[in-house]
Protein backbone atom coordinates (compact mmCIF):
# COMPACT_ATOMS: atom_id res chain seq x y z
CA UNK A 1 0.00 0.00 0.00
CA UNK A 2 1.07 3.50 -0.81
CA UNK A 3 1.12 6.75 1.28
CA UNK A 4 0.43 8.67 -1.72
CA UNK A 5 -3.24 9.74 -0.71
CA UNK A 6 -2.34 9.56 3.37
CA UNK A 7 -4.72 11.43 5.33
CA UNK A 8 -6.99 11.96 2.30
CA UNK A 9 -10.41 11.07 2.35
CA UNK A 10 -12.50 10.93 -1.32
CA UNK A 11 -16.06 10.72 -1.56
CA UNK A 12 -16.98 8.39 -4.69
CA UNK A 13 -21.38 9.50 -5.29
CA UNK A 14 -23.24 6.80 -6.82
CA UNK A 15 -26.63 6.14 -6.98
CA UNK A 16 -28.33 2.65 -8.86
CA UNK A 17 -27.49 1.97 -11.81
CA UNK A 18 -23.70 3.06 -12.16
CA UNK A 19 -20.99 1.23 -14.43
CA UNK A 20 -19.47 -0.82 -11.96
CA UNK A 21 -15.72 -1.23 -12.92
CA UNK A 22 -15.65 2.62 -12.86
CA UNK A 23 -16.06 2.74 -9.13
CA UNK A 24 -14.53 -0.23 -8.18
CA UNK A 25 -11.50 -0.13 -9.97
CA UNK A 26 -10.34 3.95 -8.79
CA UNK A 27 -11.72 2.30 -5.63
CA UNK A 28 -9.42 0.25 -5.14
CA UNK A 29 -6.55 1.72 -6.28
CA UNK A 30 -7.38 5.23 -4.65
CA UNK A 31 -7.78 3.35 -1.58
CA UNK A 32 -4.06 1.79 -2.69
CA UNK A 33 -2.70 4.55 -2.42
CA UNK A 34 -3.30 5.67 1.01
CA UNK A 35 -7.05 6.92 1.20
CA UNK A 36 -9.85 6.87 2.74
CA UNK A 37 -12.81 6.00 0.43
CA UNK A 38 -16.53 6.64 1.32
CA UNK A 39 -19.25 5.67 -0.78
CA UNK A 40 -22.19 8.51 -0.83
CA UNK A 41 -25.18 8.34 -2.24
CA UNK A 42 -28.95 10.04 -2.55
CA UNK A 43 -29.75 6.22 -1.28
CA UNK A 44 -29.50 4.28 1.71
CA UNK A 45 -28.75 0.63 2.57
CA UNK A 46 -27.14 -0.63 -1.23
CA UNK A 47 -26.73 0.18 -4.44
CA UNK A 48 -26.66 -1.44 -7.69
CA UNK A 49 -23.81 -1.60 -10.24
CA UNK A 50 -24.00 -2.87 -13.69
CA UNK A 51 -21.91 -4.76 -16.16
CA UNK A 52 -23.19 -2.41 -19.43
CA UNK A 53 -27.10 -3.53 -19.37
CA UNK A 54 -26.78 -6.50 -16.86
CA UNK A 55 -27.36 -6.30 -13.18
CA UNK A 56 -23.68 -6.62 -11.60
CA UNK A 57 -23.20 -6.91 -7.51
CA UNK A 58 -24.87 -4.63 -4.58
CA UNK A 59 -22.86 -1.54 -2.50
CA UNK A 60 -23.12 -0.65 0.85
CA UNK A 61 -23.75 3.70 0.99
CA UNK A 62 -21.26 4.88 3.98
CA UNK A 63 -23.31 8.31 4.04
CA UNK A 64 -26.29 9.88 2.78
CA UNK A 65 -25.77 13.18 -0.16
CA UNK A 66 -28.19 15.02 2.46
CA UNK A 67 -26.38 14.77 5.49
CA UNK A 68 -22.37 15.05 4.08
CA UNK A 69 -21.05 17.91 2.99
CA UNK A 70 -17.90 18.56 0.23
CA UNK A 71 -15.78 20.18 3.25
CA UNK A 72 -15.28 16.34 4.79
CA UNK A 73 -13.93 15.22 1.59
CA UNK A 74 -10.25 16.14 -0.57
CA UNK A 75 -12.11 14.73 -3.42
CA UNK A 76 -14.69 13.70 -5.66
CA UNK A 77 -15.10 10.25 -8.27
CA UNK A 78 -18.07 10.64 -10.02
CA UNK A 79 -18.61 7.02 -11.95
CA UNK A 80 -20.57 6.44 -15.30
CA UNK A 81 -23.40 4.21 -16.17
CA UNK A 82 -26.52 5.85 -18.11
CA UNK A 83 -28.72 5.86 -15.19
CA UNK A 84 -26.23 6.54 -12.62
CA UNK A 85 -25.54 10.02 -13.62
CA UNK A 86 -29.19 10.78 -15.05
CA UNK A 87 -30.39 9.85 -11.39
CA UNK A 88 -27.88 12.10 -9.73
CA UNK A 89 -28.96 15.44 -11.60
CA UNK A 90 -31.73 15.18 -10.56
CA UNK A 91 -31.47 15.22 -6.73
CA UNK A 92 -30.64 18.92 -5.21
CA UNK A 93 -28.27 17.52 -2.65
CA UNK A 94 -26.14 15.28 -5.14
CA UNK A 95 -25.98 18.74 -7.50
CA UNK A 96 -25.09 20.61 -4.57
CA UNK A 97 -22.89 18.66 -3.37
CA UNK A 98 -20.70 18.45 -6.41
CA UNK A 99 -20.98 22.11 -7.00
CA UNK A 100 -19.41 22.51 -3.35
CA UNK A 101 -16.35 20.78 -5.02
CA UNK A 102 -15.76 23.18 -7.47
CA UNK A 103 -16.33 25.94 -5.19
CA UNK A 104 -13.52 25.14 -2.59
CA UNK A 105 -11.09 24.08 -4.92
CA UNK A 106 -11.28 20.04 -4.61
CA UNK A 107 -10.40 17.86 -7.39
CA UNK A 108 -13.21 16.03 -9.14
CA UNK A 109 -13.33 13.10 -11.23
CA UNK A 110 -16.01 11.85 -14.07
CA UNK A 111 -15.79 9.17 -16.26
CA UNK A 112 -17.73 8.05 -19.16
CA UNK A 113 -21.56 9.29 -18.49
CA UNK A 114 -20.12 11.02 -15.02
CA UNK A 115 -19.83 14.28 -16.80
CA UNK A 116 -23.71 14.68 -16.68
CA UNK A 117 -23.51 15.91 -13.35
CA UNK A 118 -21.24 18.16 -14.17
CA UNK A 119 -23.71 19.84 -16.34
CA UNK A 120 -26.43 20.12 -13.78
CA UNK A 121 -23.69 21.97 -11.81
CA UNK A 122 -22.93 24.15 -14.24
CA UNK A 123 -18.64 23.59 -13.37
CA UNK A 124 -17.78 22.63 -17.02
CA UNK A 125 -17.82 26.19 -18.80
CA UNK A 126 -15.02 26.76 -20.25
CA UNK A 127 -13.45 23.60 -19.11
CA UNK A 128 -11.78 21.10 -21.47
CA UNK A 129 -12.99 17.72 -21.26
CA UNK A 130 -13.95 14.33 -22.56
CA UNK A 131 -16.19 11.71 -21.91
CA UNK A 132 -18.63 8.80 -22.99
CA UNK A 133 -19.36 9.95 -26.99
CA UNK A 134 -22.94 10.89 -26.64
CA UNK A 135 -22.81 13.77 -24.32
CA UNK A 136 -20.23 15.25 -26.37
CA UNK A 137 -22.98 17.85 -27.94
CA UNK A 138 -23.98 18.13 -24.13
CA UNK A 139 -21.33 19.22 -22.71
CA UNK A 140 -20.26 21.80 -25.64
CA UNK A 141 -23.76 23.10 -25.20
CA UNK A 142 -23.10 23.48 -21.25
CA UNK A 143 -20.03 25.54 -22.50
CA UNK A 144 -17.41 22.84 -21.99
CA UNK A 145 -14.34 22.66 -24.91
CA UNK A 146 -14.67 18.43 -25.55
CA UNK A 147 -11.85 16.78 -26.75
CA UNK A 148 -11.28 12.92 -27.55
CA UNK A 149 -8.53 12.13 -25.57
CA UNK A 150 -8.13 9.25 -23.09
CA UNK A 151 -7.86 10.99 -20.09
CA UNK A 152 -8.09 14.91 -20.08
CA UNK A 153 -7.34 17.17 -16.93
CA UNK A 154 -7.96 20.81 -16.20
CA UNK A 155 -6.93 22.64 -13.19
CA UNK A 156 -8.12 19.89 -11.23
CA UNK A 157 -11.20 18.34 -13.08
CA UNK A 158 -10.06 14.76 -14.33
CA UNK A 159 -12.39 13.43 -17.38
CA UNK A 160 -12.39 10.17 -19.44
CA UNK A 161 -14.19 8.54 -21.91
CA UNK A 162 -14.95 4.69 -20.71
CA UNK A 163 -13.89 1.62 -18.85
CA UNK A 164 -10.84 1.19 -21.45
CA UNK A 165 -9.65 4.37 -19.96
CA UNK A 166 -9.45 3.76 -16.43
CA UNK A 167 -5.75 2.64 -16.20
CA UNK A 168 -4.84 6.99 -17.36
CA UNK A 169 -8.24 7.45 -14.81
CA UNK A 170 -6.52 6.73 -12.03
CA UNK A 171 -3.71 7.11 -12.22
CA UNK A 172 -4.43 11.22 -13.27
CA UNK A 173 -6.94 11.36 -10.53
CA UNK A 174 -4.54 9.75 -7.77
CA UNK A 175 -1.92 12.74 -8.78
CA UNK A 176 -4.51 15.52 -8.50
CA UNK A 177 -6.10 14.12 -5.60
CA UNK A 178 -2.66 14.29 -3.90
CA UNK A 179 -1.86 17.41 -5.31
CA UNK A 180 -4.56 18.80 -3.35
CA UNK A 181 -6.68 22.38 -4.11
CA UNK A 182 -6.72 23.55 -7.15
CA UNK A 183 -6.96 27.69 -7.32
CA UNK A 184 -8.51 27.74 -10.98
CA UNK A 185 -11.01 24.94 -10.32
CA UNK A 186 -13.98 27.03 -9.40
CA UNK A 187 -17.80 26.58 -9.69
Amino acid sequence: MSTQLAGKRIAFLATDGFEQVELTQPWQAIQAAGAEVVLVSPQDGEIQGMHHYDKGDKFKVDQSVHAVAAESFDGLVLPGGVANPDALRMCNDSVNFIRDFFKQHKPVAAICHGPWTLIEADVVRGRRVTSWPSLKTDLKNAGAEWVDEECVCDEGLVTSRNPDDLPAFCDKAIEEFAEGKHAAQTA
